[in-house]
């Protein structure tokens, strides 16, 4: 999809078919909520025009969302959607859930750049809520 320029549906079916509950590179990887996943993915896509901005907003100023890697892109991305578009989701869980999936990928400064970012746009969507 932002990398690949594959489409939503068939992005989601691979995931799904080949990765979610499967050993992929050596790394198993855990059962998932295919509905749930996929209510994320096809969010992020929907509103990114929303969600960029927002995350653009709490980067440093030489480092847009464009110029940073797919996955952190991505990681910021998925985490601004439920903050953003699911306020049945406390915004801590959120934020937790995201900084474990960017520990298990980034070290050193990276999930500290993620805490920050999620929190600002947590505080932003509380005060329109």
């Amino acid at each position: 999809m932002d990398v690949g320029e594959a489409s939503l549906e068939s992005t989601l079916k691979s995931f799904s078919e080949h990765v979610l509950g499967h050993e992929v590179e050596d790394a198993q990887y855990l059962p998932a909520d295919a509905d749930f996943f996929g209510q994320i993915v096809s969010g992020v896509v929907t509103s990114q025009l929303d969600i960029d901005p927002m995350i653009d907003a709490n980067l440093p100023s030489d480092w847009p969302v464009t110029r940073i890697d797919a996955l952190l892109r991505a990681i910021l991305r998925a985490a601004a959607f439920e903050l953003l578009k699911r306020p049945d989701i406390p915004a801590r869980v959120v934020i937790s859930e995201y900084l474990d999936v960017a520990r298990a990928f980034y070290e050193g400064e990276v999930p500290g750049l993620v805490n920050g970012v999620l929190d600002a746009i947590a505080r932003k969507t509380a005060d329109r809520n």
